[in-house]
């Protein structure tokens, strides 16, 4: 997909520019970082040496304090990008009066014989320009603003290794065959070059922390890594089962999801960003940087189905181990490495996004009791050993204490999976969830892949079908609702016929649908609950998976062709180059909140999976 863009020069005043739509960002990264940039050309957001590390550039936040790399021609120009086949190499094309200008930006994945005996940075962002007709003059500007622009750091020339600043331990090591001149203020680099019809420059900006620096040469050995990073990512989505219709959205959702992976621990972050906001100028401003258990069993049947089990491997066992501190009991959330604390503050310097304040980094959340945490983590080993998977004795013995968590906390109240800040309540998804954690492991047990005490386990899975009959389905409503003895909609509710809760045409499943859809519903799009509900001011956007959640239950009620036709209105709302943020503004088509959420690709490749399903039937059929 391309869309085109017309840009006026805007570089003159540092900071002039307005903030780009939420949408109008691509993402790069190398599966432990990942950066965002504009059409602009503007790295606008960057993080070392991991998803959840302090930001290099922040931009994004505060388009004069927070510090960009950006690379743009000097006069008017419009501008297209796309992403090289199925990797996340970006290209984008700016056309001027005199020339045409290609970029190439991509965070190189160096894993071949080539690099194998060579000493290599931590992080990379390489940025090739080429001219491809006529001439173009060029301006550059880089601007490191580290920790969250908390700290100004000197840039220094190294000569022929190009120029260097140091924030604590990590360096940060500028090499580019472009010349540069430092602003007076010593923490600007600016350039301007004219290219004409052929010629090709290069900038590599390379991390280190706590290590050697290393340069990484420019010209045809960047060409080769920039080669080689293709290559591999290629060969990666290759790797994809999926033969169904819309691959190439499934796939691009696919590489999102691995973007989103930290490689050393095989956890999966939310987001790549921090405080978007899910209402512009609004409060709705969380840290998505982290890994939710909640997310954990959508997103590894999501992998596996598609035929990544290695990946599905890394990702359970993160679950596995990073649990361990706290077992039985389950936190909310946890960084990638596993770590618990995430102390949430607040970044009063940064302006926010389009004003929207406060600027948050840390979650709060983790401190939340979230019920359905522990489904997820039991539906997620559940859905591995359906695949194929074998749990060792360890891990049996560690479902079972989940198990019986289960049994000792269903009939508390909790946050919930919308972790709204407040008092906790009884929420109906989260009996949802408990039920769905006890009937699994019921299942495993039949199977013969773990023992428990299933006597004890069947009981209380019958109390919590009995406390949601008669609780959670409200007659007021017409429809379970999103707490218990409440009339509120809640369209998490739409999960309970994929979780075999009941089967989809249920007269009770039905209503609810009815109901979510009357009450939740703008078009093809679904707000998450109704306004006002998580007790703050304002409204937020309608809710991406929720919508890719409506598809899957009408495909399971039978309705595919309507199903379908919803699906390809959605794939239409991604921005130009395949990506979706959390939330969208239903009216403009905006994008809202955290940018690529990892839930709504989640959500899309299991509405993609479910019309291939329905359509590989019908072929069987014939």
């Amino acid at each position: 997909m391309e869309a085109e863009a017309l840009h006026q020069p805007a570089m003159a005043v540092p900071g002039a520019a307005p903030y780009p739509p939420i949408g109008d960002y691509a993402m790069i990264g190398d599966c432990r970082a990942a950066a965002l940039i504009s059409s602009r050309g503007s790295i606008d957001w960057l993080c070392l040496p991991h998803f959840s590390g302090p930001s290099v550039f922040a931009a994004l936040l505060d388009q004069r304090r927070g510090g960009c790399f950006a690379v743009r021609p000097v006069d008017a120009y419009t501008s297209t990008r796309r992403y090289l086949g199925d990797t996340p190499v970006l290209q984008t094309t700016f056309r001027t009066p005199t020339g045409v200008l290609q970029l190439t930006d991509a965070m190189p994945i160096l894993v071949d014989e080539r690099y194998a005996d060579k000493l290599q940075p931590q992080r990379e962002v390489l940025r090739a320009l080429e001219v491809l007709q006529g001439e173009v003059d060029i301006e550059i500007h880089y601007a490191p603003r580290p920790d969250y622009a908390r700290r100004r750091v000197a840039l220094k020339g190294r000569g022929a290794c190009g120029w260097a600043c140091s924030d604590r331990d990590g360096l940060y090591l500028l090499n580019t065959d472009i010349p540069l001149y430092l602003d007076p203020g010593g923490i600007d680099l600016r350039g301007r070059v004219r290219l004409s019809r052929g010629a090709k420059r290069y900038l590599s900006l390379n991390f280190v922390k706590a290590d050697i620096g290393v340069v990484m040469p420019l010209g045809e050995h960047a060409d080769g890594r920039l080669c080689a990073t293709q290559q591999w990512w290629q060969a990666w989505a290759h790797r994809c089962n999926y033969s169904g219709p819309y691959r190439d959205a499934v796939v691009r959702s696919m590489v999102t999801l691995k973007l989103l992976t930290y490689e050393l621990s095989g956890a999966v972050v939310a987001a790549a960003t921090t405080s978007l906001p899910e209402s512009l100028g609004g409060v709705r401003n969380w840290d998505y940087r982290y890994c939710w258990l909640r997310d954990a069993s959508l997103t590894l049947g999501a992998i596996m189905d598609l035929g990544y089990h290695t990946e599905g491997d890394a990702f359970l066992g993160w679950l596995l181990h990073t649990t361990r501190l706290s077992r039985p009991r389950l936190q909310v959330l946890y960084d990638v490495y596993g770590e618990t604390e995430i102390t949430e503050s607040s970044l009063d310097h940064l302006e926010g996004y389009c004003g929207s304040r406060p600027v948050r980094i840390g979650n709060g959340a983790h401190e939340q009791l979230q019920l359905d945490a522990y489904g997820s983590v039991i539906l997620a080993a559940y859905d591995y050993v359906k695949h194929g998977g074998e749990l060792d004795v360890d891990e049996a013995r560690f479902l079972r204490g989940l198990g019986e968590a289960v049994c000792e906390l269903w009939r508390l109240p909790d946050h919930g999976i919308w972790e709204i800040r407040g008092g906790p309540q009884h929420n109906t998804y989260s009996k949802l969830m408990c039920w769905v954690a006890l009937d699994r492991l019921l299942r495993l047990h039949a199977g013969g892949k773990i023992r428990i005490p299933a006597e004890r386990f069947a009981a209380e899975r019958e109390a919590i079908v009995q406390a949601i009959e008669t609780r959670g389905y409200n007659e007021e409503l017409g429809a379970y609702s999103a707490f218990f003895d409440a009339a509120v909609p809640d369209a998490s509710l739409l999960l309970m016929s994929r979780y075999n809760y009941k089967p989809t045409h249920d007269p009770r499943l039905r209503a609810t649908f009815a109901c979510i859809e009357r009450a939740l519903g703008h078009g093809d799009l679904l707000y998450r609950y109704p306004i006002g509900a998580d007790r703050l001011p304002g409204q937020e956007g309608a809710f991406v998976i929720s919508s890719f959640w409506a598809v899957d239950y009408l495909i399971r009620a039978g309705q595919a062709e309507l199903a379908q036709q919803r699906f390809e209105r959605l794939l239409a709302r991604a921005n130009d180059v395949g990506l979706y943020s959390e939330e969208i503004e239903p009216e403009s088509g905006a994008a809202l909140g955290n940018f690529p959420q990892a839930f709504s690709h989640v959500g899309l490749i299991i509405a993609a999976l479910s019309l291939a399903d329905v359509e590989r039937v019908a072929r069987d059929a014939a």
